[in-house]
């Protein structure tokens, strides 16, 4: 696994409109290393996802043509991403004021000694201050 994947980068690849050349190539890492993610990424995801067919943004066709492009990524779940929501997510959620949904890719990226991907200004500085790299800088 080369990176921990957050939503944030992963929605900005979806909407090409909003992707960068960092953005483009962390995706091209992921399509020759695969990254990991938590359990509540692949929720987050269908969620941003819906909530732009709501608003018309995306069609039904375009979210269903995203989700089929990422799951044929190399993207695995994290197994223990549950056992550490009451110990070391919610120590780093507190220590870094973030949400425990933010705290829990930081403390994925530590366990694993992984880079994080995120564009989530909040979770970058956390990630700095904790000593976990940045994937894409």
């Amino acid at each position: 696994m080369s990176m921990v994947l957050d939503s944030s980068v992963t929605l900005a690849w979806l909407f090409g409109d909003v992707t960068t050349p960092t953005i483009s190539q962390l995706f091209e890492t992921v399509a020759e290393r695969g990254a990991v993610v938590p359990g509540l990424w692949w929720l987050e995801i269908a969620n941003s996802l819906t909530v732009a067919v709501r608003r018309r943004r995306i069609d039904a066709g375009f979210r269903r043509a995203a989700l089929a492009d990422l799951a044929l990524l190399d993207i695995s779940t994290d197994a223990q991403t549950a056992t550490q929501a009451w110990a070391d997510t919610l120590d780093l959620a507190d220590q870094h004021r973030l949400t425990l949904y933010d705290a829990a890719y930081l403390e994925l990226a530590r366990r694993r000694g992984l880079p994080l991907a995120t564009l989530d200004l909040e979770l970058r500085a956390a990630a700095l201050a904790a000593q976990v790299g940045l994937a894409g800088g």
